[in-house]
């Protein structure tokens, strides 16, 4: 453990956030394509085109995809064979984002809560965000970023209820609090849907779902179906691109979930905006590191 060079780490926390802000992954590509093809609206075809107008330029001048830098978070998978210190790698998330957003440069979206002050660096007091989990029979650091930003994250919403209101209504509150999101979060983007856990972990349930490859189907066929049929329902809510009408509202939906108390039943949602940002970058004990999404 102590060979290991956790400089390897912090460097893939900083590629891995830039890469994030610039390059769109492919399944966002593919579902946008998709869904242009699908649109009949005139005005969200148009809004589609520059969207893909946008990610030319990222592409060709390997810049940002939106303004919006975002809260960085890292969702750490540590493999039972990955020789790990906790601590160290907790620091080089810290460092990396930091060095990211002063390196590239880009504009760093993190204030204090309470004087606003923003010192320029994404981080800070409780920032970057990190989950952490841990793999059996796996000897890789596996490191997921995704920058969060404002316009999607404003619209999350939580909720408790009862088991006896039942599916129906937390069905309905997944569609009021879309519908009620109007344009804010930048549509059409991945609608993450958690269900169950506490109130905490519902949360983090919801944002676990953005993080999916667009279109992924939940493994269980009930929430798959779940799934199926939301996004039917948000689609034909008529919010379209940018919130100014047409087929398409939403490119997935997304559930994940988790056992719960006898006497709740906690529902939040959480939205990612239509590019919906992330990179990965997997570490093995060598140092090796590969770029992914």
């Amino acid at each position: 453990m102590s060979s290991f060079d956790y400089r390897i780490v912090e460097e893939a926390a900083k590629q891995s956030y830039i890469k994030a802000l610039c390059d769109l992954p492919p399944d966002v590509r593919v579902a946008l394509h998709k869904a242009h093809d699908r649109e009949t609206v005139p005005t969200a075809r148009a809004i589609f085109e520059a969207m893909f107008k946008a990610i030319d330029i990222a592409d060709q001048k390997k810049t940002l995809l939106c303004q919006d830098t975002g809260l960085p978070i890292y969702k750490v998978r540590v493999g039972s064979r990955f020789p790990w210190n906790g601590a160290a790698i907790k620091n080089c998330l810290y460092e990396g984002a930091r060095r990211a957003t002063q390196e590239f440069p880009f504009r760093s979206s993190s204030t204090h809560t309470i004087t606003r002050v923003n010192p320029q660096t994404s981080v800070g007091p409780g920032l970057p965000v990190i989950y952490w989990d841990f793999v059996e029979d796996s000897d890789a650091l596996d490191i997921l970023m995704v920058p969060k930003g404002s316009g999607s994250e404003n619209m999350s919403k939580m909720q408790m209820f009862y088991p006896q209101h039942g599916i129906k209504a937390v069905k309905k509150f997944i569609l009021d609090t879309v519908v009620e999101s109007a344009a804010n979060p930048c549509p059409p983007g991945v609608i993450g849907v958690g269900l169950g856990g506490t109130s905490d972990l519902v949360m983090r349930l919801a944002k676990d779902a953005i993080c999916r490859p667009v279109g992924q189907r939940h493994p269980d066929p009930q929430i798959a179906e779940m799934e199926e049929e939301l996004e039917e329902a948000i689609n034909a809510t008529g919010r379209g691109p940018m919130g100014l009408g047409g087929d398409v509202s939403c490119l997935a939906v997304h559930i994940e979930y988790a056992y719960t108390h006898i006497t709740q039943n906690p529902v939040a949602v959480n939205t990612q905006c239509w590019p919906a940002r992330r990179a990965r970058a997997v570490i093995l004990p060598d140092g090796t590191t590969t770029y992914g999404y």
